[in-house]
């Protein structure tokens, strides 16, 4: 007679399942890892000498996902809902290409709150970029200038702020310092104290912003220059009213910049101020396109 076959108990299959489940969970864990690993391997790609690095574990709102975009790399803090740092590689633009503007900012499925455009519906705030629209269109295409319209790369913004002062920032580090230096690199994002505001949303509003940019000469040395930018800045204010040391903004944001630089060249850079290769004398005081009434 054929041999019957023998029927699993339901308890016989939650047993499997058991048995099972670590195996699946290291497994699951391993490919985890690996992945992880080789997105930090392919966001380097976007950063000058290392990720930013956070100083004070104990601040879990100061602690990032780290989110690789085309064009552009970004630390996601979920308890915030801003970029902490958005990083990227300037280059200067050869040929403009037209890029229509997308009329729309999505929600970005790889965050874990998931901010929607709607979130700063009629809060008195604009959607503000990080990893500027114009720029990354231009040198990394299509897809790249999209990415940019995901909320992980916006951050409440003053309209005064949004549409003259920062958008005078993009337009100089575009025109000016991508096409002047050999190299730039830049990150970016808010900055916060201790009396936190929110949008009705949820959505921390920043004190201010931030923005650094290092250029490499021909010898090899990197250079540096960074603003700070508070909400309330004039749109008309010069820039170089606005610079600060990378010092000033690792002990305001609580990061380490380009933490895999010889400690010595580090130490030197972060403390330094801009020099006349710069030319804020010249770019500093130039006027915004707009004007917010």
């Amino acid at each position: 007679m054929p041999r019957r076959r023998r029927r699993r108990s339901p308890f016989s299959l939650i047993a499997l399942a058991w048995r099972l489940g670590p195996l699946i969970f290291l497994l699951s864990l391993i490919l985890g890892g690996l992945w992880y690993v080789n997105e930090l391997r392919l966001s380097q790609d976007a950063v000058y000498a290392g990720l930013p690095r956070q100083d004070n574990w104990s601040n879990p709102s100061n602690w990032v996902h780290v989110i690789r975009n085309p064009g552009f790399v970004v630390g996601y803090s979920e308890i915030r809902r801003n970029p902490l740092w958005v990083a990227y590689r300037a280059k200067p633009v050869e040929k403009k290409r037209f890029m229509p503007r997308p009329d729309y900012f999505l929600t970005d499925y790889r965050s874990l709150v998931r901010v929607s455009q709607a979130d700063y519906s009629r809060s008195g705030y604009d959607r503000g970029h990080l990893a500027p629209n114009y720029l990354i269109s231009q040198i990394y295409g299509r897809e790249a200038q999209l990415a940019t319209f995901r909320m992980t790369n916006i951050v409440p913004q003053r309209p005064r702020l949004n549409r003259e002062l920062w958008q005078r920032i993009e337009e100089v580090e575009a025109d000016f310092f991508a096409r002047w230096f050999r190299e730039l690199w830049v990150i970016t994002g808010p900055v916060f104290d201790d009396k936190r505001q929110f949008l009705a949303s949820g959505v921390e509003v920043p004190d201010g912003f931030y923005k650094i940019m290092l250029d490499i000469d021909r010898a090899g040395n990197p250079r540096v220059i960074a603003f700070l930018v508070p909400q309330q800045v004039r749109g008309d204010a010069p820039l170089d009213q606005l610079v600060v040391t990378v010092d000033q903004l690792e002990s305001i944001t609580g990061f380490d910049f380009f933490p895999d630089m010889a400690s010595g060249i580090e130490a030197k850079l972060e403390a330094s101020k801009p020099d006349h290769h710069w030319k804020l004398a010249q770019v500093g005081r130039m006027p915004s396109r707009y004007k917010v009434k």
